[in-house]
Protein backbone atom coordinates (compact mmCIF):
# COMPACT_ATOMS: atom_id res chain seq x y z
CA UNK A 1 0.00 0.00 0.00
CA UNK A 2 1.23 3.46 -1.10
CA UNK A 3 1.65 6.59 1.78
CA UNK A 4 0.92 8.75 -0.87
CA UNK A 5 -0.38 9.13 -4.73
CA UNK A 6 -0.56 11.37 -7.57
CA UNK A 7 -3.61 11.80 -9.74
CA UNK A 8 -4.42 13.90 -13.11
CA UNK A 9 -7.24 14.20 -15.05
CA UNK A 10 -7.08 16.34 -18.63
CA UNK A 11 -8.88 16.99 -21.56
CA UNK A 12 -10.74 19.99 -23.71
CA UNK A 13 -11.29 22.85 -21.26
CA UNK A 14 -15.51 22.83 -20.79
CA UNK A 15 -16.11 19.28 -20.68
CA UNK A 16 -16.28 18.24 -17.22
CA UNK A 17 -12.18 18.18 -15.98
CA UNK A 18 -12.87 20.52 -13.22
CA UNK A 19 -15.45 19.05 -12.03
CA UNK A 20 -14.15 15.16 -12.20
CA UNK A 21 -11.09 16.40 -10.31
CA UNK A 22 -13.34 18.11 -7.63
CA UNK A 23 -15.67 14.99 -6.95
CA UNK A 24 -12.51 12.87 -6.80
CA UNK A 25 -11.10 14.98 -4.03
CA UNK A 26 -13.73 16.15 -2.03
CA UNK A 27 -14.41 12.14 -1.50
CA UNK A 28 -11.02 11.36 -0.38
CA UNK A 29 -10.88 14.34 1.68
CA UNK A 30 -13.61 13.42 3.68
CA UNK A 31 -12.14 10.11 4.24
CA UNK A 32 -9.43 11.97 6.14
CA UNK A 33 -6.70 11.98 3.15
CA UNK A 34 -4.27 15.19 3.00
CA UNK A 35 -4.35 16.70 -0.64
CA UNK A 36 -2.60 19.48 -2.60
CA UNK A 37 -4.57 20.26 -5.88
CA UNK A 38 -2.68 21.95 -8.94
CA UNK A 39 -5.01 23.45 -11.92
CA UNK A 40 -3.80 24.06 -15.71
CA UNK A 41 -5.96 25.96 -17.67
CA UNK A 42 -6.31 28.12 -20.48
CA UNK A 43 -6.89 31.68 -20.44
CA UNK A 44 -10.56 30.87 -22.41
CA UNK A 45 -14.03 29.80 -21.09
CA UNK A 46 -13.95 26.98 -23.17
CA UNK A 47 -11.69 24.69 -25.60
CA UNK A 48 -7.81 24.33 -25.30
CA UNK A 49 -6.33 21.83 -22.95
CA UNK A 50 -6.54 21.93 -19.29
CA UNK A 51 -6.03 19.04 -16.35
CA UNK A 52 -6.06 19.50 -12.74
CA UNK A 53 -3.38 16.84 -10.75
CA UNK A 54 -4.06 16.35 -7.57
CA UNK A 55 -1.76 14.29 -4.42
CA UNK A 56 -3.18 12.76 -1.88
CA UNK A 57 -1.10 11.19 0.98
CA UNK A 58 -1.85 10.06 4.64
CA UNK A 59 0.04 13.59 5.93
CA UNK A 60 0.66 16.57 5.50
CA UNK A 61 1.29 17.89 1.43
CA UNK A 62 1.66 21.31 0.06
CA UNK A 63 3.39 20.62 -3.26
CA UNK A 64 2.88 19.35 -6.63
CA UNK A 65 3.97 16.09 -6.62
CA UNK A 66 7.01 15.22 -8.99
CA UNK A 67 5.55 12.20 -10.60
CA UNK A 68 2.72 11.05 -11.41
CA UNK A 69 0.96 7.65 -10.66
CA UNK A 70 -2.59 7.94 -12.68
CA UNK A 71 -3.60 9.80 -15.49
CA UNK A 72 -6.76 9.94 -16.74
CA UNK A 73 -6.96 11.21 -20.16
CA UNK A 74 -10.57 12.43 -22.06
CA UNK A 75 -8.76 13.32 -25.17
CA UNK A 76 -4.84 11.84 -26.84
CA UNK A 77 -3.59 15.29 -26.41
CA UNK A 78 -4.13 14.79 -22.74
CA UNK A 79 -1.42 11.58 -23.04
CA UNK A 80 0.56 13.30 -25.23
CA UNK A 81 1.09 16.55 -23.05
CA UNK A 82 1.49 14.41 -19.71
CA UNK A 83 2.97 10.89 -19.88
CA UNK A 84 6.55 11.55 -19.05
CA UNK A 85 5.19 12.62 -15.57
CA UNK A 86 4.30 9.20 -15.15
CA UNK A 87 6.73 6.58 -13.28
CA UNK A 88 7.16 2.89 -14.83
CA UNK A 89 4.13 1.54 -12.61
CA UNK A 90 1.75 4.16 -13.85
CA UNK A 91 -1.55 3.77 -15.30
CA UNK A 92 -3.11 6.17 -18.05
CA UNK A 93 -6.93 5.41 -18.14
CA UNK A 94 -7.98 6.67 -21.45
CA UNK A 95 -11.67 7.11 -23.06
CA UNK A 96 -12.53 4.69 -25.99
CA UNK A 97 -13.90 7.38 -28.00
CA UNK A 98 -10.76 8.86 -29.18
CA UNK A 99 -8.74 5.35 -30.02
CA UNK A 100 -6.08 6.13 -27.10
CA UNK A 101 -2.31 5.54 -28.45
CA UNK A 102 0.37 4.91 -25.89
CA UNK A 103 3.75 6.79 -26.52
CA UNK A 104 6.61 4.34 -27.02
CA UNK A 105 9.11 5.70 -24.68
CA UNK A 106 6.68 5.09 -21.53
CA UNK A 107 6.42 1.79 -19.20
CA UNK A 108 3.34 2.98 -17.94
CA UNK A 109 0.06 1.01 -18.93
CA UNK A 110 -2.76 1.89 -20.61
CA UNK A 111 -6.19 0.87 -20.16
CA UNK A 112 -9.02 1.83 -22.63
CA UNK A 113 -12.12 2.39 -20.61
CA UNK A 114 -15.13 3.18 -22.97
CA UNK A 115 -16.12 6.79 -20.54
CA UNK A 116 -18.69 7.81 -23.17
CA UNK A 117 -20.31 5.14 -24.19
CA UNK A 118 -21.05 3.97 -20.85
CA UNK A 119 -22.08 7.45 -19.82
CA UNK A 120 -24.43 7.89 -23.20
CA UNK A 121 -26.30 4.76 -21.85
CA UNK A 122 -27.17 5.55 -18.86
CA UNK A 123 -29.02 8.75 -20.81
CA UNK A 124 -26.13 11.60 -21.38
CA UNK A 125 -22.64 11.39 -22.11
CA UNK A 126 -22.27 14.30 -19.48
CA UNK A 127 -21.83 11.51 -17.03
CA UNK A 128 -18.98 10.28 -18.17
CA UNK A 129 -16.52 11.98 -16.22
CA UNK A 130 -18.36 9.90 -13.33
CA UNK A 131 -17.04 6.75 -15.09
CA UNK A 132 -13.56 7.72 -15.14
CA UNK A 133 -14.36 8.44 -11.31
CA UNK A 134 -15.29 4.89 -10.77
CA UNK A 135 -12.33 3.56 -13.09
CA UNK A 136 -10.20 5.07 -10.69
CA UNK A 137 -11.88 3.76 -7.66
CA UNK A 138 -10.98 0.23 -9.01
CA UNK A 139 -6.98 1.14 -9.34
CA UNK A 140 -7.22 2.25 -5.51
CA UNK A 141 -9.64 -0.86 -4.67
CA UNK A 142 -11.79 2.06 -3.22
CA UNK A 143 -15.48 1.40 -2.47
CA UNK A 144 -17.36 3.44 -5.33
CA UNK A 145 -20.23 3.92 -2.51
CA UNK A 146 -17.56 6.68 -0.57
CA UNK A 147 -18.68 9.21 -3.46
CA UNK A 148 -22.35 9.15 -2.57
CA UNK A 149 -22.70 11.43 -0.50
CA UNK A 150 -20.54 14.13 -2.61
CA UNK A 151 -22.90 13.24 -5.43
CA UNK A 152 -25.58 13.38 -3.53
CA UNK A 153 -24.36 17.36 -2.14
CA UNK A 154 -24.03 18.34 -5.96
CA UNK A 155 -26.55 16.33 -7.92
CA UNK A 156 -29.44 16.70 -4.71
CA UNK A 157 -31.38 19.65 -5.90
CA UNK A 158 -32.02 17.69 -9.56
CA UNK A 159 -33.43 14.96 -7.84
CA UNK A 160 -33.09 11.24 -7.00
CA UNK A 161 -32.91 9.68 -10.51
CA UNK A 162 -30.59 12.07 -11.28
CA UNK A 163 -28.34 11.39 -8.29
CA UNK A 164 -28.85 7.28 -8.84
CA UNK A 165 -27.78 7.69 -12.34
CA UNK A 166 -24.15 9.74 -11.59
CA UNK A 167 -23.89 6.53 -9.06
CA UNK A 168 -24.64 3.93 -11.39
CA UNK A 169 -21.91 5.53 -13.39
CA UNK A 170 -19.34 5.53 -11.13
CA UNK A 171 -20.08 1.97 -10.46
CA UNK A 172 -19.96 1.19 -13.85
CA UNK A 173 -16.82 2.49 -14.27
CA UNK A 174 -15.50 0.38 -11.46
CA UNK A 175 -17.16 -2.92 -12.32
CA UNK A 176 -15.36 -2.02 -16.49
CA UNK A 177 -11.64 -0.98 -15.25
CA UNK A 178 -11.98 -3.89 -12.41
CA UNK A 179 -12.51 -6.33 -15.16
CA UNK A 180 -9.63 -4.89 -17.62
CA UNK A 181 -7.35 -4.91 -14.41
CA UNK A 182 -7.90 -8.56 -13.59
CA UNK A 183 -5.09 -9.49 -10.13
CA UNK A 184 -4.23 -5.44 -10.67
CA UNK A 185 -6.97 -4.49 -9.03
CA UNK A 186 -5.89 -2.60 -6.19
CA UNK A 187 -2.72 -2.20 -7.64
CA UNK A 188 -2.03 1.64 -6.12
CA UNK A 189 -4.06 1.50 -3.33
CA UNK A 190 -3.76 3.93 -0.49
CA UNK A 191 -2.82 3.14 3.05
CA UNK A 192 -5.77 3.79 5.40
CA UNK A 193 -6.19 7.86 6.22
CA UNK A 194 -7.19 8.78 9.38
CA UNK A 195 -10.82 9.99 9.27
CA UNK A 196 -10.58 13.11 10.45
CA UNK A 197 -12.79 15.84 9.12
CA UNK A 198 -10.30 18.60 7.27
CA UNK A 199 -11.26 21.70 5.40
CA UNK A 200 -10.56 21.52 1.44
CA UNK A 201 -10.56 24.80 0.08
CA UNK A 202 -8.40 27.42 -2.36
CA UNK A 203 -6.30 30.56 -0.93
CA UNK A 204 -8.95 32.59 -2.23
CA UNK A 205 -11.78 31.56 -0.31
CA UNK A 206 -9.77 31.81 2.37
CA UNK A 207 -8.80 34.98 1.61
CA UNK A 208 -12.48 36.27 1.11
CA UNK A 209 -13.81 33.71 4.39
CA UNK A 210 -10.80 35.84 6.47
CA UNK A 211 -12.23 39.16 5.03
CA UNK A 212 -15.58 38.16 6.51
CA UNK A 213 -14.35 37.28 9.70
CA UNK A 214 -12.52 40.34 9.75
CA UNK A 215 -15.74 42.30 9.72
CA UNK A 216 -15.57 43.56 5.75
CA UNK A 217 -18.87 44.64 5.05
CA UNK A 218 -18.36 46.07 1.67
CA UNK A 219 -16.47 45.13 -1.34
CA UNK A 220 -15.91 46.60 -4.64
CA UNK A 221 -14.18 45.12 -7.27
CA UNK A 222 -13.91 44.28 -10.85
CA UNK A 223 -13.80 40.52 -11.87
CA UNK A 224 -9.94 39.25 -13.25
CA UNK A 225 -8.26 35.94 -12.73
CA UNK A 226 -7.01 34.63 -10.30
CA UNK A 227 -8.50 37.17 -8.37
CA UNK A 228 -12.41 36.64 -9.30
CA UNK A 229 -13.33 33.53 -7.14
CA UNK A 230 -13.14 36.38 -3.85
CA UNK A 231 -15.55 38.11 -5.42
CA UNK A 232 -17.94 35.18 -6.29
CA UNK A 233 -17.59 33.79 -2.46
CA UNK A 234 -18.71 37.12 -1.04
CA UNK A 235 -21.43 37.45 -3.00
CA UNK A 236 -22.70 34.85 -1.35
CA UNK A 237 -21.96 34.98 1.95
CA UNK A 238 -21.68 39.37 2.68
CA UNK A 239 -25.78 39.43 2.08
CA UNK A 240 -25.86 37.37 5.19
CA UNK A 241 -24.43 39.72 7.67
CA UNK A 242 -26.01 42.83 6.10
CA UNK A 243 -23.21 43.81 3.10
CA UNK A 244 -22.76 43.66 -0.22
CA UNK A 245 -20.47 43.49 -3.23
CA UNK A 246 -20.86 46.19 -5.62
CA UNK A 247 -18.57 45.22 -9.24
CA UNK A 248 -17.56 48.30 -10.52
CA UNK A 249 -16.92 49.67 -13.86
CA UNK A 250 -13.32 49.41 -13.45
CA UNK A 251 -10.44 48.82 -10.65
CA UNK A 252 -10.09 52.69 -10.55
CA UNK A 253 -14.10 52.91 -9.12
CA UNK A 254 -13.13 49.85 -7.08
CA UNK A 255 -10.65 51.37 -4.90
CA UNK A 256 -11.54 54.74 -4.44
CA UNK A 257 -15.26 53.06 -3.57
CA UNK A 258 -13.34 51.16 -1.13
CA UNK A 259 -11.29 53.97 0.25
CA UNK A 260 -14.85 56.25 0.72
CA UNK A 261 -16.71 53.31 2.03
CA UNK A 262 -13.34 53.18 5.12
CA UNK A 263 -13.55 56.96 5.64
CA UNK A 264 -17.32 56.45 6.27
CA UNK A 265 -16.27 53.81 8.87
CA UNK A 266 -17.25 50.40 6.91
CA UNK A 267 -14.87 48.03 6.53
CA UNK A 268 -13.87 47.47 2.93
CA UNK A 269 -11.55 46.29 0.73
CA UNK A 270 -11.13 45.35 -3.55
CA UNK A 271 -8.98 42.25 -4.93
CA UNK A 272 -7.58 42.63 -8.48
CA UNK A 273 -4.45 41.14 -10.37
CA UNK A 274 -1.19 42.52 -11.97
CA UNK A 275 -3.22 44.79 -15.04
CA UNK A 276 -6.25 46.20 -12.17
CA UNK A 277 -2.95 46.83 -9.62
CA UNK A 278 -1.63 49.01 -12.27
CA UNK A 279 -5.03 50.83 -12.79
CA UNK A 280 -5.31 51.27 -9.29
CA UNK A 281 -1.76 53.10 -8.23
CA UNK A 282 -2.94 56.38 -7.87
CA UNK A 283 -5.73 55.62 -5.55
CA UNK A 284 -3.35 53.43 -3.33
CA UNK A 285 -1.30 57.09 -3.28
CA UNK A 286 -4.82 58.79 -2.17
CA UNK A 287 -5.29 55.98 0.63
CA UNK A 288 -1.63 56.98 1.95
CA UNK A 289 -1.42 60.75 1.34
CA UNK A 290 -5.25 61.11 3.02
CA UNK A 291 -4.68 58.38 5.73
CA UNK A 292 -7.34 56.14 5.01
CA UNK A 293 -7.07 52.85 5.55
CA UNK A 294 -7.46 50.14 2.58
CA UNK A 295 -6.82 46.72 1.65
CA UNK A 296 -6.10 45.38 -1.62
CA UNK A 297 -5.72 42.09 -2.66
CA UNK A 298 -3.47 41.51 -5.53
CA UNK A 299 -3.11 37.33 -6.94
CA UNK A 300 -0.48 37.64 -8.96
CA UNK A 301 0.02 35.86 -12.69
CA UNK A 302 2.05 35.87 -14.96
CA UNK A 303 2.66 39.42 -17.07
CA UNK A 304 3.17 41.76 -18.57
CA UNK A 305 0.61 43.43 -20.07
CA UNK A 306 -2.17 40.54 -20.51
CA UNK A 307 0.71 38.08 -20.08
CA UNK A 308 -0.50 34.64 -19.11
CA UNK A 309 -3.32 35.38 -17.32
CA UNK A 310 -3.81 31.36 -15.92
CA UNK A 311 -0.31 31.09 -14.82
CA UNK A 312 1.63 31.17 -11.85
CA UNK A 313 4.16 33.84 -11.75
CA UNK A 314 5.39 36.47 -8.77
CA UNK A 315 6.38 39.08 -10.50
CA UNK A 316 4.72 42.04 -8.66
CA UNK A 317 6.93 42.33 -6.04
CA UNK A 318 8.61 45.53 -7.01
CA UNK A 319 5.39 47.41 -7.98
CA UNK A 320 3.19 46.57 -4.88
CA UNK A 321 6.37 48.17 -2.54
CA UNK A 322 7.19 51.38 -5.15
CA UNK A 323 4.61 51.43 -7.87
CA UNK A 324 2.99 54.08 -6.23
CA UNK A 325 4.27 57.82 -7.43
CA UNK A 326 5.79 59.74 -4.60
CA UNK A 327 6.35 58.64 -0.59
CA UNK A 328 4.18 56.94 1.63
CA UNK A 329 3.55 54.52 3.86
CA UNK A 330 2.60 50.79 3.07
CA UNK A 331 2.21 47.53 4.07
CA UNK A 332 2.85 44.02 2.00
CA UNK A 333 2.05 41.07 3.60
CA UNK A 334 2.80 37.27 1.97
CA UNK A 335 1.18 34.51 3.13
CA UNK A 336 2.57 31.03 2.46
CA UNK A 337 -0.64 28.46 2.85
CA UNK A 338 -4.20 28.68 2.62
CA UNK A 339 -4.43 28.71 6.77
CA UNK A 340 -2.18 31.97 6.58
CA UNK A 341 -4.25 33.36 3.75
CA UNK A 342 -7.33 33.25 6.15
CA UNK A 343 -5.35 34.71 9.40
CA UNK A 344 -3.35 37.04 7.23
CA UNK A 345 -6.29 38.75 5.87
CA UNK A 346 -8.30 39.26 8.84
CA UNK A 347 -4.86 40.70 10.38
CA UNK A 348 -4.58 43.18 7.22
CA UNK A 349 -7.45 44.69 8.20
CA UNK A 350 -6.37 45.11 11.35
CA UNK A 351 -3.12 46.87 10.70
CA UNK A 352 -4.75 49.10 7.84
CA UNK A 353 -7.00 50.70 10.62
CA UNK A 354 -4.14 50.97 13.22
CA UNK A 355 -1.42 52.35 11.09
CA UNK A 356 -4.17 54.10 8.73
CA UNK A 357 -2.40 52.98 5.38
CA UNK A 358 -2.60 50.50 2.65
CA UNK A 359 -1.80 47.01 3.26
CA UNK A 360 -1.52 44.86 0.54
CA UNK A 361 -2.38 41.18 0.79
CA UNK A 362 -0.09 39.77 -1.95
CA UNK A 363 -1.13 36.10 -3.17
CA UNK A 364 0.17 34.11 -6.01
CA UNK A 365 -2.02 31.90 -8.61
CA UNK A 366 -0.76 28.95 -7.04
CA UNK A 367 -1.78 29.79 -3.75
CA UNK A 368 -4.99 31.47 -5.25
CA UNK A 369 -6.27 29.19 -7.10
CA UNK A 370 -4.59 25.57 -5.69
CA UNK A 371 -6.96 23.59 -3.40
CA UNK A 372 -5.63 22.20 -0.36
CA UNK A 373 -6.51 20.49 2.86
CA UNK A 374 -6.78 23.09 5.66
CA UNK A 375 -6.65 22.34 9.56
CA UNK A 376 -9.80 23.56 11.51
CA UNK A 377 -9.56 27.42 11.84
CA UNK A 378 -9.07 28.65 15.07
CA UNK A 379 -11.72 31.51 15.18
CA UNK A 380 -10.61 32.32 18.82
CA UNK A 381 -8.01 33.87 17.08
CA UNK A 382 -9.60 36.03 15.62
CA UNK A 383 -9.60 39.85 16.76
CA UNK A 384 -10.78 43.49 15.49
CA UNK A 385 -8.81 46.53 16.79
CA UNK A 386 -10.06 49.81 15.09
CA UNK A 387 -6.31 51.57 16.21
CA UNK A 388 -7.59 55.31 16.90
CA UNK A 389 -11.27 55.53 15.89
CA UNK A 390 -12.78 57.58 18.05
CA UNK A 391 -16.08 55.72 18.34
CA UNK A 392 -17.89 58.49 20.76
CA UNK A 393 -18.86 61.90 21.67
CA UNK A 394 -17.07 61.54 24.93
CA UNK A 395 -14.19 60.14 23.38
CA UNK A 396 -13.78 63.18 21.33
CA UNK A 397 -14.50 65.48 23.57
CA UNK A 398 -11.25 64.23 25.93
CA UNK A 399 -9.40 65.50 22.84
CA UNK A 400 -10.55 68.75 23.18
CA UNK A 401 -11.14 69.56 19.64
CA UNK A 402 -10.89 73.45 18.61
CA UNK A 403 -12.76 74.56 16.03
CA UNK A 404 -11.87 72.41 13.25
CA UNK A 405 -10.49 68.65 14.55
CA UNK A 406 -7.07 67.80 14.11
CA UNK A 407 -7.88 65.17 11.73
CA UNK A 408 -3.68 65.11 10.46
CA UNK A 409 -2.21 66.05 13.76
CA UNK A 410 1.54 65.38 14.61
CA UNK A 411 1.96 62.48 16.83
CA UNK A 412 4.91 60.76 17.86
CA UNK A 413 3.84 57.57 15.97
CA UNK A 414 2.75 59.48 13.46
CA UNK A 415 -0.77 57.82 13.69
CA UNK A 416 -3.46 60.60 14.12
CA UNK A 417 -6.95 60.41 15.61
CA UNK A 418 -9.83 59.36 13.33
CA UNK A 419 -13.23 60.06 13.00
CA UNK A 420 -16.30 59.09 11.20
CA UNK A 421 -18.15 61.65 8.97
CA UNK A 422 -21.30 63.43 10.89
CA UNK A 423 -19.36 63.14 14.52
CA UNK A 424 -19.99 66.29 16.03
CA UNK A 425 -17.20 68.54 16.70
CA UNK A 426 -15.31 66.35 14.12
CA UNK A 427 -15.41 68.40 10.75
CA UNK A 428 -12.15 68.30 9.09
CA UNK A 429 -10.82 68.56 5.70
CA UNK A 430 -9.90 65.71 3.78
CA UNK A 431 -7.46 66.02 0.44
CA UNK A 432 -5.23 64.54 -1.90
CA UNK A 433 -3.22 67.46 -1.81
CA UNK A 434 -0.41 68.16 1.06
CA UNK A 435 -2.30 69.43 3.94
CA UNK A 436 -1.92 70.95 7.70
CA UNK A 437 -3.36 69.24 10.56
CA UNK A 438 -6.76 70.30 10.48
CA UNK A 439 -6.61 68.88 6.54
CA UNK A 440 -6.59 72.18 5.05
CA UNK A 441 -4.17 72.39 1.89
CA UNK A 442 -0.90 73.74 2.65
CA UNK A 443 2.42 74.41 0.69
CA UNK A 444 4.12 75.44 3.32
CA UNK A 445 7.89 73.13 3.20
CA UNK A 446 7.97 73.47 7.50
CA UNK A 447 4.54 71.51 7.13
CA UNK A 448 5.19 69.60 4.22
CA UNK A 449 8.40 68.08 6.38
CA UNK A 450 6.23 67.79 9.34
CA UNK A 451 3.90 65.88 7.83
CA UNK A 452 5.63 63.82 4.88
CA UNK A 453 7.91 63.13 8.44
CA UNK A 454 4.62 62.22 10.53
CA UNK A 455 3.57 59.53 7.73
CA UNK A 456 6.48 57.57 7.28
CA UNK A 457 6.89 57.06 11.13
CA UNK A 458 3.55 54.81 11.46
CA UNK A 459 6.26 51.59 9.72
CA UNK A 460 9.20 52.07 11.49
CA UNK A 461 8.59 49.13 13.15
CA UNK A 462 5.06 47.14 12.85
CA UNK A 463 3.21 44.94 14.82
CA UNK A 464 2.86 41.84 13.10
CA UNK A 465 3.55 38.52 14.42
CA UNK A 466 5.41 35.94 12.58
CA UNK A 467 6.93 37.56 9.64
CA UNK A 468 9.57 35.41 8.63
CA UNK A 469 8.31 31.70 8.88
CA UNK A 470 11.82 30.34 9.72
CA UNK A 471 13.26 26.69 10.32
CA UNK A 472 16.23 26.51 10.93
CA UNK A 473 17.65 23.24 12.85
CA UNK A 474 21.20 24.40 12.07
CA UNK A 475 22.84 26.92 14.01
CA UNK A 476 25.67 27.09 10.86
CA UNK A 477 24.12 26.23 7.74
CA UNK A 478 25.70 24.79 4.29
CA UNK A 479 22.87 26.48 2.76
CA UNK A 480 19.82 29.05 3.21
CA UNK A 481 16.75 28.39 1.34
CA UNK A 482 14.53 31.99 0.92
CA UNK A 483 11.14 32.16 -0.17
CA UNK A 484 7.81 33.75 -0.18
CA UNK A 485 3.95 33.02 -1.17
CA UNK A 486 3.38 29.67 -2.57
CA UNK A 487 6.59 28.13 -2.37
CA UNK A 488 6.74 26.97 0.97
CA UNK A 489 5.53 23.71 0.68
CA UNK A 490 7.90 22.82 -2.27
CA UNK A 491 10.90 24.44 -0.49
CA UNK A 492 10.31 22.45 2.62
CA UNK A 493 10.39 18.86 0.77
CA UNK A 494 13.25 19.86 -1.21
CA UNK A 495 15.24 20.69 1.94
CA UNK A 496 13.84 17.30 3.45
CA UNK A 497 15.46 15.58 0.56
CA UNK A 498 18.71 17.42 1.01
CA UNK A 499 18.74 16.78 4.64
CA UNK A 500 18.32 13.22 4.33
CA UNK A 501 21.64 13.20 2.26
CA UNK A 502 23.57 15.00 4.85
CA UNK A 503 23.59 18.97 3.88
CA UNK A 504 22.87 21.46 6.71
CA UNK A 505 19.60 23.27 5.13
CA UNK A 506 18.03 26.05 6.55
CA UNK A 507 15.12 28.01 5.22
CA UNK A 508 13.16 31.27 5.97
CA UNK A 509 10.05 32.31 4.30
CA UNK A 510 9.12 36.03 4.28
CA UNK A 511 5.75 37.00 5.34
CA UNK A 512 6.00 40.52 5.85
CA UNK A 513 7.18 41.95 2.33
CA UNK A 514 7.37 46.08 3.42
CA UNK A 515 8.66 46.97 5.69
CA UNK A 516 11.23 44.32 5.64
CA UNK A 517 12.04 42.58 8.62
CA UNK A 518 15.54 42.50 7.60
CA UNK A 519 16.73 41.73 11.95
CA UNK A 520 14.97 38.72 11.58
CA UNK A 521 16.72 37.28 8.25
CA UNK A 522 20.17 38.54 8.79
CA UNK A 523 21.72 36.17 11.64
CA UNK A 524 20.54 33.37 9.23
CA UNK A 525 22.37 34.84 6.67
CA UNK A 526 25.14 35.89 8.14
CA UNK A 527 25.52 32.31 9.20
CA UNK A 528 24.82 30.36 5.77
CA UNK A 529 27.93 29.53 3.26
CA UNK A 530 25.67 30.20 0.97
CA UNK A 531 21.49 31.65 0.20
CA UNK A 532 19.02 30.27 -2.29
CA UNK A 533 16.47 32.71 -3.23
CA UNK A 534 13.70 30.49 -5.16
CA UNK A 535 10.58 32.61 -6.56
CA UNK A 536 8.36 32.94 -9.57
CA UNK A 537 10.11 35.61 -12.07
CA UNK A 538 12.68 36.92 -14.38
CA UNK A 539 14.81 39.74 -12.51
CA UNK A 540 15.44 37.95 -8.94
CA UNK A 541 13.13 40.47 -7.20
CA UNK A 542 13.12 39.49 -3.83
CA UNK A 543 16.56 38.64 -4.01
CA UNK A 544 17.22 42.32 -4.76
CA UNK A 545 15.06 43.24 -1.78
CA UNK A 546 16.56 40.99 0.15
CA UNK A 547 20.32 42.30 -1.22
CA UNK A 548 19.18 46.18 -0.27
CA UNK A 549 17.44 45.75 3.08
CA UNK A 550 19.72 42.66 4.31
CA UNK A 551 23.43 42.39 2.34
CA UNK A 552 25.07 39.59 1.63
CA UNK A 553 24.87 39.97 -2.07
CA UNK A 554 27.79 37.70 -2.75
CA UNK A 555 26.30 35.05 -0.46
CA UNK A 556 23.48 34.77 -2.81
CA UNK A 557 22.32 32.93 -6.03
CA UNK A 558 19.15 33.24 -7.59
CA UNK A 559 17.08 30.69 -8.49
CA UNK A 560 13.45 31.59 -10.65
CA UNK A 561 11.39 30.14 -12.65
CA UNK A 562 9.29 31.87 -14.98
CA UNK A 563 7.72 29.38 -17.25
CA UNK A 564 4.15 29.63 -16.16
CA UNK A 565 4.23 26.74 -14.40
CA UNK A 566 5.20 25.50 -10.62
CA UNK A 567 8.50 24.68 -9.13
CA UNK A 568 8.55 20.86 -8.31
CA UNK A 569 10.08 19.62 -5.66
CA UNK A 570 13.07 17.68 -7.31
CA UNK A 571 13.83 21.05 -9.58
CA UNK A 572 14.86 22.72 -6.13
CA UNK A 573 16.36 19.52 -4.84
CA UNK A 574 18.94 19.28 -7.81
CA UNK A 575 19.35 23.05 -8.68
CA UNK A 576 20.62 23.28 -4.72
CA UNK A 577 22.92 20.15 -5.22
CA UNK A 578 24.40 22.01 -7.97
CA UNK A 579 24.97 25.15 -5.84
CA UNK A 580 26.77 22.57 -3.13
Amino acid sequence: MKEQLSWKVGGQQGEGIESTGEIFSIALNRLGYYLYGYRHFSSRIKGGHTNNKIRVSTTQVRAIADDLDILVAFDQETIDVNYKELHSDGVIIADAKFKPEKPEDTEASLYIVPFTELASELGTSLMKNMVAVGATCAVLNLDPEVFKEVVEEIFGRKGETVVEKNMEAIRQGYQVMKAELGEKTGALQLKEADGQKRMFMIGNDAIALGALAGGVRLMAAYPITPASEIMEYLIKKLPMVGGTVIQTEDEIAAATMAIGANYGGIRSFTASAGPGLSLMMEAIGLSGMTEQPLVVVDTQRGGPSTGLPTKQEQSDLMAMIYGTHGEIPKIVLAPSTVQEAFYDTVEAFNLAEEYQCPVIILSDLQLSLGKQTVEPLDYSKVEIRRGKLVKSQEELEELEPKKYFKRYEVTPDGVSPRVTPGMKNGIHHVTGVEHDETGKPSESPVNRQAQMDKRMRKIEKINFDNPVHIHAPHEEADLLLIGFNSTRGVIEEAMSRLEAEGMKVNHAHIRLIHPFPAEKLEPLMQKAKKVAVIEHNATGQLASIIKMNVGYGSKIKNMMKYDGTPFLPHEIYSRCKEMN
